[in-house]
């Protein structure tokens, strides 16, 4: 059966299996061979990309040495919920660690004009209600998530015993002490009994390894860092010091979308070079409605997360909240379903369905861009072609008119794979040189390298086995939160456990659950938990047979952070589509929900 007449009562204007064979043509000349090693690790002569521009130099304080119940690695949003929830679980001696001068992960480092939420802030602002705080629209802006992080940590008094300007650079089992032995680049051993790693999944600044990238005598600086002294202006654009200058942006992901309208208002001219576009859909932010803000009842936010959640992985919802461009291909899906007047599906004609309504998405996608760039060239080079979540869709209404501007050129790469090289004041491309001033780099994070390297540091854990040896061909925990050997130590983020493209609402069910198995071992008078080597290798083997339809779909992706980089599925490989509880976060929140009403903490070891 092809696609085509998978639609009997659809009348179709294009021609399905053409457009799935111009998908893999598109992907095929963007994959390169040498995977994530395309791009170049952020030490040494590059180390200023992630240097900390928001903290006054030589700050110091003297090593600690003391002991805590519960360490928190990371004081983003994953570090913030673990620490609320702890507090709330009646675990008070804890102390978070965070790299920045302040909590708020992402959004203490983020801080490039045009920064906002991709997820409407109802949704994606965690612990709103608790709080009593209702964001001022629908997608908040850097700014006001930033001071919703401080908000948090104020509330839930985690400033007190927090450690910044500091990074982890091991984590050492004491097997007699039963305790982790921290160790920072402040010189501190301090020693905890429980540690939390919540250092999130998009931390690590990563850049191309373009040939000639050292040799460039002009401005540079990552997005994650931005140099408002160079460009002038703030988070609202104004960027008056760029009147004189050229600029390139090297990206167009997320971060580009959101920027390089700001860039180009104000650049003398802006060069930006893609090689991959992104799906760029219309934002409609919109101010909070004060009558709709009065009429929420306690338990909003879960109820419109949990639906959210259900809407973007197809499963049927009597009402759709959010009722925006995450969910509308689910919507077109939801009327076609019931185009068919109650007749069954099987699962082979849902799955055409849903490709159908993919492709019927990413045409209107497609055809907003020929509506929008006036030169035809350019919106040929602008238009997305493959699956909508192959990767992360973009919302923004700037983004596409900023190349009808004269002063802005679309450098599209996509032949040659990337930019070519760079010389002192110029980047090649397609064999042209482009005389530059500042090269930006909307590069993003690294997703798909080992976990540990992400992290900067390594666990030492039972015997000395070091958890780089132990997931050196893979990750390996029960449930996504902790590893044989490694024990009373919890992850949080998206590893082998319910996935979300809303990432808070998948850290506070996390912080949730493992709070509870903290305060169970503490109640219990026990020193350690850890999996059982049969529970993990059981819950490793459930991911992995549960993940055929991803592997299938993400496989046959274009080139990003999804799929590691087009290489998904070699040994080792991770990606942010990797080894996540494919029935969905409801689900999987579902099924911890269960495990702790029995209350036999199931799987775990307990000394």
């Amino acid at each position: 059966m092809d696609d085509a007449s998978a639609t009997d009562d659809t009348v179709l204007d294009f021609d399905p299996d053409a457009l799935r064979e111009k998908y893999q043509r598109e992907r095929d000349k963007r994959v390169r061979a040498e995977g994530n090693s395309q791009y170049v690790e952020v030490e040494g002569r590059f180390r200023h990309f992630v240097d900390d521009h928001y903290v006054a130099p030589g700050f110091t304080r003297e090593p600690l040495t003391d002991e805590v119940d519960l360490v928190i690695i990371g004081g983003g949003f994953g570090g913030l919920l673990m620490g609320a929830r702890a507090r709330e679980a009646g675990i008070q001696n804890i102390r978070v660690i965070e790299a920045g001068g302040d909590f708020g992960g992402t959004w203490y480092w983020n801080r490039y004009p045009g920064a906002q939420c991709d997820i409407e802030s109802y949704c994606y602002l965690p612990l709103v209600e608790e709080l009593g705080y209702v964001p001022k629209e629908k997608y908040s802006y850097a700014p006001e998530i930033y001071e919703h992080s401080r908000r948090i940590a104020n509330h839930y008094n985690l400033y007190d015993n927090a450690c910044f300007q500091t990074n982890v650079t091991e984590l050492r089992w004491d097997e007699a002490a039963a305790r982790w032995i921290v160790s920072t680049d402040r010189n501190d051993a301090m020693r905890a009994r429980f540690v939390v790693m919540a250092t999130g999944p998009l931390n690590r600044p990563k850049l191309p390894a373009i040939p000639g990238i050292e040799e460039f005598e002009g401005h540079t600086f990552h997005t994650s860092r931005w140099d408002y002294d160079y460009t002038g202006g703030n988070h609202a654009g104004g960027l008056t010091k760029l009147a004189d200058k050229r600029v390139a942006i090297i990206g167009t992901g997320a971060t580009a979308i959101q920027s390089v309208p700001h860039v180009g208002a104000s650049a003398k001219h802006l060069y930006v070079f893609q090689r991959t576009p992104s799906s760029v859909d219309l934002r409609g932010n919109k101010p909070t409605d004060p009558d709709w803000a009065a009429s929420l009842t306690p338990g909003w936010q879960r109820a419109r997360r949990e639906n959210f959640n259900n809407m973007v992985i197809g499963l049927p919802v009597e009402q759709d909240l959010v009722n925006d461009g995450w969910t509308d291909i689910f919507r077109m899906l939801s009327r076609a379903a019931k185009a068919r007047r109650g007749q069954a599906m099987t699962k082979r004609e849902a799955a055409l369905m849903i490709k159908i309504a993919d492709f019927q998405k990413m045409n209107g996608i497609r055809k907003r861009v020929d509506e929008t760039v006036t030169d035809p060239e350019a919106a040929e080079a602008l238009k997305p072609w493959y699956r909508q979540f192959c990767k992360r869709p973009t919302f923004n209404d700037d983004y596409l008119p900023t190349f009808n501007r004269p002063n802005v050129k679309l450098i599209d790469t996509s032949e040659s794979k990337g930019v070519e090289r760079i010389t002192s004041n110029a980047l090649v491309a397609n064999g042209v040189e482009y005389e530059v001033d500042c090269i930006i780099f909307a590069t993003g994070f690294e997703v798909g390298t080992a976990w540990t390297r992400r992290a900067g540091y390594d666990l030492i854990g039972v015997g000395g086995k070091t958890l780089s040896d132990y997931w050196s061909d893979g990750m390996k925990t029960y449930h996504g939160f902790s590893t044989h050997g490694f024990p009373n130590c919890f992850i949080l983020g998206q590893s082998q456990n319910g996935g979300s493209v809303n990432l808070t609402s998948v850290l506070d069910d996390q912080a949730q659950h493992v709070s509870y198995i903290i305060k169970q071992v503490m109640d219990r008078g026990l020193r350690y938990s850890q999996p059982t080597k049969e529970a993990e290798t059981e819950w490793v083997a459930e991911i992995n047979r549960l993940s055929v339809v991803a592997f299938r779909f993400l496989s046959s992706c274009t080139p990003g952070s999804y799929n590691n980089e087009g290489h998904f599925g070699e040994p080792g490989s991770g990606g942010l589509g990797a080894g996540a509880y494919a029935p969905g976060i409801n689900a999987f929140n579902a099924l911890m929900a269960k495990w702790r009403e029995a209350g036999d903490l199931e799987g775990l070891e307990l000394g």
